[in-house]
């Protein structure tokens, strides 16, 4: 397959047969995973998800101690013996395929990865499925190319096209499952990906739904009435007041997991000692809240029908966020979107216990403040306001509050944007020294370097400048390993029509000088890297 496939109607029903195959295998792998997740949980916690803290009476408190420490312990060996890295695959991981990688992710890491979010999950670690799941269907996609020989726009689509299937069977929500993959992976909403990302995420959701059901994650016992205009500036401050808690908790993972890697290096200690002095800290939280542990969608759920007290939302809020940041750091596998729904809807809970108390005559129910909270900390975390809205709205199964939750969500991602680069993903890959976040056209700007273009070898025209004006030949020289950002900027100031390019840092004379690049042919290749990512996103 190639970028020909879209070239005729034949071919492009042809590649739509590809994605909704693609959505299925994506679909079963996700309700795959989930249902790993579940059954291990049975049988070391004997309760799922869903009714852990409620069913803790039934597992010895000494379990919950145990369990942590052993599975990551287990994370740690796989990471030492099975990885070139010492750390997890995420959606970062799936965004650097999609926009540097041709849309593929690499498969033996893809599969280690899977492997240690699984574990981590499965035996008390405190984050979330949706990660992985993204992660794996990266891996499907990705084979799937290579069986196919899909190059360029095709391979993406397809990636888009698994991320979207895998999203959707995993959460009930083909509409945000869609959209997730559009603005999340791909980065852009071009029509030509959308009708076959659209199709996979359906095939998704059929599948889901034919395990599951046709039912919402979460459960809305009350009803969220709001007291329309009255109401709408707390929710403009409950905005503000989720992504600073965003931006807390991705800075704090981050300052942590520096903290750790300094130990790790100074005492030279492998990698499993640090995966299992984490899971000794989440066993000893977890001995006192249980809540911490796996995706806490009990917890989440108890906070969007206000079964919490003020006290106890703040003490969960501060412990959930300790166990992800641990988690995270420490190094072992799983999302960050689920943990991000508790602390959200904790934390918007908490605000609308506040609200409501101060101004019982104009305002509506604390549990429509946990609704938006829930989404705005989700949003301002992934850096996807569109489609956290609709997720939420699909996990909740409640459209009538709208307004409330966009309103939310606008304001916490316009505020914490300004502060972790958009979202935590592309945190993530500018700690890796990829700066995705003004798109992958100067990313690949700045990493191209100059000895891997095709250099001016006129040796008449370098001897001659070299004779004739050596004074100003210095200025005009360039390493062959500045990036064409570099060269690029360097003509800007030296206002020249070419560059000599030279292997050292010496410029004295014309033997040194490897070839000339005209600012033209620069300015060409620039453009032609601007108009290829142009036609993709706006096909």
């Amino acid at each position: 397959m190639n970028n020909s496939i879209r070239g005729s109607k034949k071919n492009s029903s042809i590649f739509w047969i590809i994605a909704f195959l693609v959505g299925i295998i994506s679909g079963l792998a996700a309700v795959l995973f989930r249902w790993t997740i579940s059954s291990f949980q049975e049988l070391f916690y004997q309760a799922d998800e869903q009714s852990l803290v409620s069913n803790i009476h039934t597992t010895h408190w000494m379990w919950f101690l145990i369990i942590p420490v052993v599975g990551s312990l287990i994370v740690g060996l796989v990471l030492y013996f099975f990885c070139d890295e010492d750390r997890n695959g995420s959606v970062a991981d799936v965004i650097e395929g999609a926009a540097l990688n041709n849309g593929r992710v690499d498969l033996k890491f893809g599969v280690t990865s899977t492997i240690v979010s699984l574990i981590t999950l499965t035996t008390g670690g405190s984050t979330g499925r949706e990660g992985p799941v993204v992660h794996l269907a990266g891996i499907i996609s990705t084979y799937i190319s290579n069986l196919t020989n899909a190059q360029g726009i095709s391979a993406r689509d397809l990636l888009g096209c698994a991320v979207a299937a895998a999203v959707s069977a995993s959460f009930n929500a083909p509409i945000a499952g869609t959209l997730f993959a559009l603005e999340v992976v791909l980065r852009h909403f071009a029509i030509h990906a959308f009708a076959p990302i659209a199709i996979s995420s359906v095939a998704g959701t059929i599948v889901g739904r034919l395990f599951y059901g046709n039912v919402t994650e979460f459960s809305l016992q009350n009803e969220a009435n709001l007291e329309f205009y009255f109401e709408l500036p707390a929710f403009i401050l409950l905005g503000i007041f989720c992504g600073l808690i965003a931006v807390i908790l991705v800075k704090t993972i981050f300052r942590v997991d520096e903290l750790f890697t300094k130990v790790q290096q100074n005492f030279n200690s492998p990698i499993w000692l640090r995966t299992t002095f984490a899971g000794l800290v989440l066993g000893l939280l977890a001995l006192q809240f249980p809540h911490i542990i796996g995706v806490g969608y009990e917890t989440t759920s108890n906070a969007l029908i206000g079964s919490f007290d003020f006290n106890t939302i703040i003490i969960l809020v501060f412990i959930k966020m300790i166990a992800v940041i641990i988690t995270i750091a420490g190094r072992m596998g799983g999302g960050i979107f689920s943990p991000s729904l508790m602390i959200g809807a904790l934390t918007g809970l908490a605000f609308g216990l506040v609200a409501t108390s101060i101004f019982p005559t104009v305002s509506g129910s604390e549990t429509l403040y946990a609704l938006a909270g829930m989404g705005a900390v989700a949003a301002s975390v992934l850096g996807a306001p569109i489609s956290t809205v609709l997720i939420v709205f699909e996990l909740t199964g409640n459209w009538q509050v709208g307004l409330v939750v966009m309103v939310t969500v606008s304001v916490s991602t316009s505020f914490s944007g300004r502060l972790i680069n958009k979202s935590f993903f592309l945190s993530q890959l500018k700690r890796r020294k990829l700066d995705l976040i003004s798109g992958s056209k100067y990313y690949l700007l700045r990493n191209q370097i100059l000895s891997d273009l095709s250099l001016d070898r006129n040796s008449d025209l370098i001897n001659a400048e070299f004779s004739n004006k050596p004074a100003f030949i210095e200025s005009r020289c360039v390493l062959s390993s500045a990036s064409l950002e570099t060269a690029l900027r360097k003509f800007d100031e030296q206002n020249t029509p070419y560059l000599f390019v030279i292997g050292s840092t010496e410029c004295m004379n014309a033997n040194q000088v490897i070839g000339i690049i005209h600012h033209i042919d620069l300015l060409k290749i620039f453009n032609k890297t601007l108009t290829a990512i142009s036609e993709e996103e706006h096909s």
